[in-house]
């Protein structure tokens, strides 16, 4: 069996007296759709932060696509994340300064991989594709700072999204979705996974959506450290 993620006894901690992961094993197949979930403050996006290499274990094994990243620097971890993993983060992360379209386009414009995979499409031509997907598509010229909450989150689906990344991290994609553009983007999700057979990490509180997926993680089972959930 092929792992797109391996992770071996694995600790984390932001400080010393205050250890947040500790996980003996886990491990998610390729092509895997896989919803974690667990209470606030479980350490599930800091699950997601040592898998996309943002954050490096304090001891144990992360591996991801069979490249450990045990002893890889900093800058090596953002290159291949880049190259490799496209991230939908809970607070969206947009450039302020930078229209819809150009936001989009950012990681596969700086990051060759990704720009050799959409074929013979531009990379314009592909993110623009993607904004009418996901209904922001006469929003391209648009500063973000002019979009309410649901439109960021839809602008930062699509950056995540272009490129066609081996593994799509998605933490909370859906909280600021209406029930409409929700079932639109989980589409467009599934659909781009199964079309390029991309890994899935899936992050939510709603558990409504476990049905969708291949295998549901429950992180509290696998972290020894209990964490006290915040409200």
């Amino acid at each position: 069996m092929e792992y797109a993620v391996e992770l071996n006894a694995v600790k984390f901690a932001y400080t010393p007296s205050v250890p947040v992961l500790d996980i003996h094993t886990l491990s998610i197949t390729r092509g895997e759709k896989a919803f974690v979930f667990g209470p606030s403050g479980s350490g599930k996006t800091t699950l997601l932060g040592l898998v996309a290499g943002i954050l490096r274990a304090d001891t144990g094994r992360v591996c991801v696509l069979g490249q450990d990243f045990t002893h890889m620097s900093g800058a090596a971890r953002d290159t291949f994340r880049g190259a490799h993993i496209g991230y939908i983060f809970q607070m969206f992360n947009l450039i302020p300064y930078l229209t819809v379209i150009e936001n989009i386009m950012l990681s596969c414009q700086v990051n060759k991989p990704q720009r050799q995979r959409l074929g013979a499409a531009t990379v314009r031509e592909a993110a623009q594709q993607l904004a009418d997907r996901l209904g922001i598509g006469d929003l391209t010229t648009t500063s973000v700072l002019k979009l309410s909450v649901g439109q960021q989150q839809r602008v930062a689906v699509a950056r995540a999204l272009l490129g066609a990344p081996e593994i799509i991290i998605a933490d909370e994609p859906t909280s600021a979705l209406d029930t409409d553009h929700r079932e639109q983007f989980l589409a467009l999700l599934f659909e781009s996974c199964a079309r390029t057979g991309a890994t899935l990490i899936f992050v939510s509180h709603d558990r409504g959506l476990m049905p969708l997926f291949d295998r549901c993680i429950a992180l509290t089972e696998m972290n020894t450290i209990r964490l006290v959930p915040t409200l």
